[in-house]
């Protein structure tokens, strides 16, 4: 079983910045890949931004330039920086784990974009 837990969210002023943490634990293989999804109330879960475990990277366009996703292996972390928050960006924010034909959500972090 996989476990993933997120933080990092909170209330930021437009403009801002936030980092937001997922954190992975139970039996990871070296194999897999996480992915940042974010959700309006009534609305669908969008991909944010991915990254394999080599590394490699990927984002939804309108996020392109403002979040940066990366990895910490040793510590079973990815992170989302996300700079130059706009309100649009209001959203709980949901990781997921992809590994060996299965994957995982974490409970969520909220993300208020607001002044």
């Amino acid at each position: 079983q996989v476990q993933l837990v997120e933080s990092g969210g909170g209330l930021v002023q437009p403009g801002g910045s936030l980092r937001l943490s997922c954190v992975a634990s139970g039996s990871i293989m070296s194999n897999q890949f996480v992915a940042w999804y974010r959700q309006a109330p009534g609305k669908q879960r969008d991909l944010v931004a991915a990254i394999t475990s080599g590394g490699r990277r990927d984002y939804a366009d309108s996020v392109k330039g403002r979040f940066t996703i990366t990895r910490d292996n040793a510590k079973s972390t990815v992170y989302l920086k996300m700079n130059s928050l706009n309100p649009e960006d209001t959203d709980d924010y949901y990781c997921r784990l992809f590994m060996e034909g299965s994957a995982w959500w974490g409970q969520g972090t909220q993300v208020t974009v607001s002044s």
